[in-house]
């Protein structure tokens, strides 16, 4: 017969080798991943952060007063140390200006009977940027993207839903793509 105490011992072991079970496979994840992180590093490897910006100051014109580009633009800028976002266009070094900001939606595929099988979704944003006496920095260009989307009736909450979330996915895609090019705009020497 077993002392009632040696029972209780042996329920702690028991729990003991949970515990030091549980703490060796921390360590080996924990090892893991600093090693991932250290050889990541090593190749040169870094997370995506925003592009630091050639100019301290920037204003945005030519939006609609309720465009969701506009307001993620300003998102954008309200985190960045180096360029400060400003109202007037007479203020500011830069002025980006919306030539034409527009979310389009073309039904692409239907049935002979006339029923939508497919919308094709799109971002368009055609800009320029120049300084506020007018001189030019970067061109007219357009950014455009385009995706497809099946649609049921028998599904409309559902596509209505998805149809949203693929316009704020190209709306953040076409944001990125400005800072990135926004990043390459060099002052005119003074």
């Amino acid at each position: 017969s077993t002392h009632p105490v040696d029972s209780r011992l042996r329920g702690n072991d028991e729990f003991d080798c949970n515990a030091d079970c549980f703490m060796n496979n921390f360590l080996a994840r924990r090892s893991f991943l600093s090693t991932t992180t250290a050889l990541l590093a090593a190749c040169g490897f870094e997370l995506r952060r925003v592009p630091e910006l050639q100019f301290s100051t920037i204003a945005f014109a030519g939006f609609a007063p309720r465009s969701l580009m506009l307001e993620e633009l300003r998102v954008n800028f309200s985190g960045n140390k180096t360029t400060t976002l400003v109202e007037s266009a007479a203020q500011a070094q830069v002025v980006f200006e919306a030539l034409h900001d527009a979310r389009e939606r073309v039904a692409s595929a239907s049935t002979s009977a006339g029923l939508v099988l497919s919308f094709q979704l799109r971002v368009r944003l055609k800009y320029l940027v120049r300084t506020a006496s007018g001189v030019l920095l970067q061109p007219p260009a357009e950014l455009l993207l385009v995706r497809d989307m099946s649609y049921r009736e028998s599904q409309a909450l559902a596509k209505e839903q998805e149809e949203a979330q693929l316009y704020r996915v190209m709306q953040s895609d076409i944001v990125a793509q400005v800072m990135r090019r926004l990043a390459t705009v060099q002052l005119p020497a003074s």
